[in-house]
């Protein structure tokens, strides 16, 4: 009995004698040099060379050769860049972070928001980015920006939100809450804006300024959602498309001038002319871009829209058909 009693003593004390196993150390060499909301997007972020038609519309302001970084929002090879860079491509190829290139084929453009989406050639499933929510960021929030350039090295630059404001261009183009973003990425079109868990919460899309540069970036909210209209169908069928005129505007002290026209553009035909101001909108009078931007866009792609303009000779009221932009433009092969 007495050796089943002395086993039993000690095997308390043996228990505790036994080497605790080290502690597993990773190499170096497999150490990311990438901070961690780098790490989680990294995968995701491709390159995107895009050719279009030398004759192309968009071709005229563009150029013919683009490229853009992309970000895979879903593992089927659906990726988000600026819509800019996809007008009228008629070959787009995609490098992955991995070395390899794939083909990849336009799927839909939102004129809207200013997004479209791409699709990878193959059947993955491809790493994906996650889609976050921009709504509570405020001014002064920390942000990362993460994209490619075209030497296919990975570009990230740490930084924080400037401002949250609303932001209109020369194009026809506002958006009713952009975020503006500084430092400004070297590689900004297309690019991921992340915050702090890694998590995109917008895409960057133009630079603004003199240095040091800001970036605009489009909330993903006004991707979100839209996403899948523009996987099924390649473009936003849940609201009518907009009233375009095919005029650029400078807004600013002197109002709304026109700065230019489209010459495929339905404004150019119906007499509007450069250094025209415009004043007014269907009888309601406008002063400055975002208010003549406002009013064009009450009415539906098709619309007669009534342009009050003053130029040297006087004020008159010019009839203008508007149409859907898309109508100019290869938005999609399908």
């Amino acid at each position: 009995m007495l050796p089943v009693m002395t086993a039993a003593v000690l095997l308390p004390v043996l228990a505790f004698a036994v080497p605790a196993p080290r502690a597993l150390r990773p190499r170096p060499e497999t150490l990311s040099a990438y901070p961690t909301y780098v790490q989680r997007v990294e995968r995701a972020v491709v390159g995107l060379r895009v050719r279009a038609a030398e004759d192309a519309v968009s071709s005229e302001r563009l150029g013919s050769r683009r490229f853009t970084s992309a970000v895979v929002f879903d593992a089927r090879g659906y990726a988000v860049t600026v819509s800019y860079a996809l007008l009228d491509a008629v070959t787009v190829e995609a490098k992955l972070r991995d070395g390899r290139s794939v083909p990849a084929s336009v799927v839909g453009i939102d004129f809207d928001s200013g997004l479209g989406v791409v699709k990878l050639d193959g059947p993955g499933p491809w790493p994906t980015a996650r889609l976050g929510d921009s709504a509570d960021v405020r001014a002064g929030a920390l942000s990362g920006t993460v994209g490619v350039d075209e030497d296919d090295d990975l570009v990230y630059v740490i930084g924080a939100v400037q401002a949250i404001r609303r932001f209109s261009a020369y194009w026809e183009y506002m958006l009713p809450r952009a975020l503006i973003v500084a430092p400004s990425s070297p590689s900004w079109g297309g690019s991921a804006l992340v915050d702090e868990r890694g998590d995109v919460i917008g895409i960057a899309s133009l630079r603004l300024g003199e240095e040091p540069y800001v970036n605009v970036v489009i909330p993903i909210e006004k991707f979100l959602p839209v996403k899948d209209e523009l996987i099924a169908v390649g473009k936003v069928v849940s609201r009518p498309a907009r009233p375009w005129l095919g005029v650029y505007t400078i807004g600013g002290a002197n109002g709304v001038v026109v700065d230019g026209l489209s010459p495929e553009g339905p404004a150019h035909e119906a007499g509007i002319r450069k250094g025209d101001r415009v004043v007014g909108v269907n009888g309601v009078a406008v002063s400055s871009q975002e208010e003549f931007y406002e009013q064009l866009w009450r009415g539906e792609a098709g619309d007669v829209i009534r342009v009050a303009v003053v130029r040297d000779d006087g004020r008159r009221v010019i009839l203008v058909r508007s149409i859907d932009r898309a109508q100019l433009y290869r938005t999609s092969p399908r």
